[in-house]
């Protein structure tokens, strides 16, 4: 292959990524995403294979002061929080899709968590029975409580709130069932996932699973472009629009601190969480409300004497507000809360973070500017230690 054509063929790749039209991306539950006006699109004339390949990267900077009273500085980070690479597409048949996404930053391959680079964060394999009825095999998200499974790229705030960070049961592998009655009226969606429990890109299993159940009922019907997982109303809703939902997951012999996160446990334990949300859009206005519960069978503490490792049980909740212009400036409010149980309240604090950001959609979720100021409060019986964040981040992607 000469040197001349090899050029022709880059700039003719460069070319096609540059034409591509830059638009929202709308992910719910994470199912394959082939439509080519979308990202930058390749498929065979005869409709036997396709892919569709997207990038999104968040560059942030966020400041942390010492308290509330002290406004000294005392930590910065600069860094570039998430860069991901994203493949949909089909083989044989368009019912037959897949979907793969990877991630190349260190904050977003769960190195403080797992200890390793988890650069793999969903492979799944989807069969499509109908528009109403699909499963899927592989890694993916869980669905869990809203907030998680709406895509990190489609957040109003730089950061999901501290509710879902601590209770929110993440990916796993398994087999992923999606069902929708009623699609033309009142949708109920019907979903549910058999996995292995142990959370993302784990090295081996053992004999207990998880089982996780999820309903979502849309009484006024669906939202524009499937804005019931996209904060804020950047579609303006003409009527209002309703989602509510809860679901339900069961971690049978657990290994991590987290049901499918965080730390190894000596002994495993079994963890049910509990989800409830409701999220609602009219003429620029939202309204988002998530409530979170883990427990565990017998006690959170995992062998205190050897290790001092625990499971995180307890409750949190989230409350958001939002109002978008036509302009594409968005005021939003957001107050978040985690009450640990009271087994383990001596070493997790109550936290309470109040946020308020301000929003500019240069293209919908796809590119936008984000400003964040935050107030967090930590709360144990030896103190409580308070302070502000301040962050600005940039989202670019196709």
């Amino acid at each position: 292959m000469s040197k001349l054509f090899k050029i022709n063929i880059l700039l003719m790749v460069i070319s096609c990524i540059f034409s591509s039209a830059v638009v929202a991306q709308s992910e719910t539950d994470e199912k394959a995403f082939i439509r080519f006006d979308k990202g930058l699109g390749f498929f065979d004339p005869d409709s036997i294979f396709g892919i569709n390949i997207r990038f999104r990267m968040q560059n942030r900077v966020q400041l942390t002061t010492v308290s509330d009273d002290d406004l000294t500085i005392e930590k910065t980070e600069a860094l570039v929080r998430r860069l991901r690479l994203r493949f949909d597409g089909y083989l044989g048949s368009p019912r037959f899709t897949y979907y793969l996404q990877l991630a190349f930053t260190r904050s977003d391959q769960d190195w403080e968590g797992s200890h390793e680079p988890n650069i793999i964060r969903d492979a799944m394999i989807y069969y499509n029975f109908s528009d109403n009825f699909y499963i899927g095999f592989g890694q993916g998200k869980l669905p869990g409580n809203r907030q998680r499974i709406t895509s990190s790229g489609s957040q109003q705030f730089m950061d999901r709130g501290i509710n879902n960070n601590e209770f929110n049961i993440d990916r796993d592998f398994g087999l992923f069932a999606y069902y929708t009655l009623f699609g033309n009226t009142m949708p109920l969606n019907i979903k549910a996932a058999l996995s292995s429990g142990e959370g993302r890109n784990s090295p081996s299993t053992d004999n207990g699973y998880a089982y996780t159940g999820r309903i979502e009922w849309l009484p006024l019907g669906e939202f524009a472009h499937d804005g019931d997982f996209s904060e804020g109303d950047l579609e303006f809703e003409t009527s209002p629009k309703l989602s509510m939902a809860c679901g339900i997951s069961f971690n049978k012999n657990a290994k991590k601190t987290l049901g499918q996160r965080g730390d190894f446990l000596i002994n495993p334990h079994n963890i049910t969480s509990l989800f409830a949300d409701i999220a609602a859009k009219y003429m620029g206005w939202a309204v988002y409300l998530e409530y979170i519960n883990r427990e565990v069978k017998g006690s959170a503490w995992d062998a205190p004497a050897q290790n001092n490792l625990y499971v995180l049980t307890g409750e949190g909740f989230t409350a958001q507000a939002s109002y978008c212009l036509k302009s594409k400036y968005e005021i939003a409010a957001r107050y978040s809360m985690v009450n640990p149980d009271s087994e383990i309240s001596t070493v997790e604090p109550k936290a309470r973070v109040t946020t308020l950001g301000l929003n500019k959609y240069l293209n919908n979720h796809k590119v936008k500017l984000q400003l964040n100021v935050s107030h967090r409060e930590d709360q144990l019986p030896t103190g409580t230690t308070r302070d502000f964040q301040f962050g600005f981040q940039v989202e670019v992607g196709i």
